[in-house]
């Protein structure tokens, strides 16, 4: 499968994407004031002679209109951060294709006979039991790893060299004292591909296939 990453704007990817307010930006906002200006005076136009508007009525009105402009301004700014955010991430992602990640996922990895993999336990453990799986789900091996702290670990399986390693997976068991405690096991896949689309970045994997960018744990 060939290796790509399908970015927008690839060549530079924070490309339009100034600080600067855009012209359009500028009119909505000179829109929205000359609105709410033209709302001010026709209300001071039609007052009542008798009972006219003091001065702290039109300093809250001018306020609320500074107010409003401000949320407009502060809104398309976020927005504009977010983009860029987004596009800094697409950036990033596309240096992680041919790459390692650690996502959640119970394959076992076999380099060179020895099976590896790794997990995250919530609590600390009294006892660690990983258990190797074959395809049918029998259990070819254990690995005891006995007392560990909360957090993640990482396991090794002596497979042998000229063992089918083929499908192999494993599951978790941890226990503190007669309570079970949760356990998530950890695999490593490899980025083959990156794409952005919206606000979303999403890797494919070779063994795991397309996966959100929050999917990964760690970048191997």
């Amino acid at each position: 499968m060939a290796i790509t990453s399908t970015l927008p704007n690839a060549a530079n990817p924070l490309a339009g994407l100034g600080t600067g307010a855009s012209p359009a930006a500028s009119a909505a906002d000179n829109e929205t004031g000359d609105r709410f200006l033209k709302l001010l005076v026709a209300q001071m136009q039609n007052q009542d002679p008798l009972n006219p508007m003091d001065n702290a009525q039109v300093t809250t009105q001018m306020a609320q209109i500074n107010t409003v402009n401000g949320i407009e301004k502060l809104n398309r700014t976020v927005t504009g951060l977010n983009a860029q955010f987004v596009q800094m991430q697409a950036l990033q992602g596309a240096s992680l294709v041919g790459k390692d990640v650690t996502i959640a996922g119970d394959r076992l990895s076999v380099d060179q006979g020895v099976g590896e993999g790794a997990f995250e336990i919530a609590t600390p453990a009294d006892q660690v039991r990983v258990e190797i799986l074959g395809p049918a789900g029998h259990v070819l091996g254990t690995v005891d790893l006995g007392a560990r702290s909360a957090g993640r670990h990482r396991f090794e399986w002596p497979a042998g060299e000229n063992a089918n390693t083929d499908g192999l997976r494993f599951r978790v068991a941890a226990r503190s004292g007669a309570a079970a405690v949760a356990a998530t096991p950890l695999m490593t896949d490899r980025v083959i591909a990156v794409s952005a689309g919206g606000d979303t970045i999403t890797l494919e994997t070779l063994r795991s296939g397309l996966l959100p960018w929050s999917a990964v744990k760690t970048f191997n």
